[in-house]
C-alpha cells in the first residue's frame, strides 16, 4: 500500500540524544505516520561550527532510531552537493511519494527562527509542521526534567502541536559536557542511548585535541 502520511525529521544529529529519539516516537504515534525519514543534515547553511564526520552522525543515528517501525534513515543530504535546504528535501518527497501528506517535524527553537530559513514559505506550501515544544532552560545546569516551554504564542505560521514530555537535553550541551570531562558511559547516557554512547567514546568524539 502506498504511504499516505509521510514524515521528515532532519538535524545535524550531532549527536542524536535521547529527546530526538522521544520526538521519532511521539512523531510516528500522533501523526500516524506510514514512514519517517530522519536525515541528517549534509552542507548545513545555518551552521557556523563543522559538524562531526558524516559517517559518525550516521552511524549514532542508526544506533539511535535503527529500531524504531516505518523509520528510513535517509542519507540523502549528506551527499547532496552544496548548502542543503529542507525545501529542497520536501519537493523530492512529494514526488517520491504522489499524493501523499508531508510533514516536517521539528522542535520549537527551529520554529521560532523559521523565517530565517531559506524558502521557508515554499516549505509551509509542501508540508504540515509538526512541532514539540522545548525547555526554556537548557544547559549543563538544568534540571533534564525542567517544565518550563518555550513561548510559542507569538508564532504567526500554521502549525501542529506535537504532545512529549520536554527533555532538557541539548546536542550542544551533550558535545560540551564530553568535552569539559571524561564521562563514563553511565553518565553520558543519561543524554543519549547507551549505544550512542558507548560510540562516542570508542571514537573519542567532542573531545579536546591532546
Amino acid at each position: 500500500m502506498a504511504a499516505r502520511r509521510v514524515g521528515m525529521f532532519g538535524g545535524a544529529f550531532d549527536p542524536p540524544h535521547r529527546a530526538h529519539r522521544a520526538l521519532a516516537e511521539t512523531a510516528l504515534e500522533q501523526l500516524e505516520l506510514d514512514v519517517l525519514h530522519i536525515l541528517p543534515t549534509g552542507q548545513a547553511w545555518h551552521k557556523t561550527r563543522a559538524l562531526s564526520p558524516a559517517k559518525d552522525r550516521v552511524a549514532m543515528c542508526q544506533l539511535t532510531f535503527g529500531d524504531l517501525p516505518r523509520v528510513v534513515l535517509d542519507e540523502r543530504e549528506i551527499h547532496r552537493e552544496g548548502p542543503s535546504y529542507t525545501a529542497d528535501t520536501l519537493s523530492e518527497l512529494q514526488r517520491e511519494y504522489p499524493g501523499a501528506e508531508l510533514f516536517l517535524v521539528l522542535g520549537a527553537d527551529q520554529l521560532l527562527a523559521f523565517k530565517t530559513w531559506v524558502r521557508w514559505q515554499e516549505v509551509l506550501q509542501l508540508a504540515t509542521l509538526a512541532v514539540a515544544n522545548r525547555a526554556t532552560d537548557i544547559g549543563a545546569h538544568a534540571s533534564l526534567d525542567q517544565t518550563t516551554e518555550t513561548d510559542l504564542s507569538a508564532v504567526d505560521i500554521p502549525f501542529q502541536s506535537l504532545r512529549m514530555p520536554l527533555k532538557n537535553i541539548s546536542a550542544t550541551d551533550v558535545r560540551a559536557r564530553v568535552e569539559r570531562s571524561t564521562l563514563d558511559i553511565g553518565a553520558l547516557d543519561v543524554l543519549v542511548p547507551e549505544a550512542v554512547a558507548r560510540y562516542i567514546s570508542q571514537h573519542h568524539l567532542y573531545q579536546p585535541p591532546q
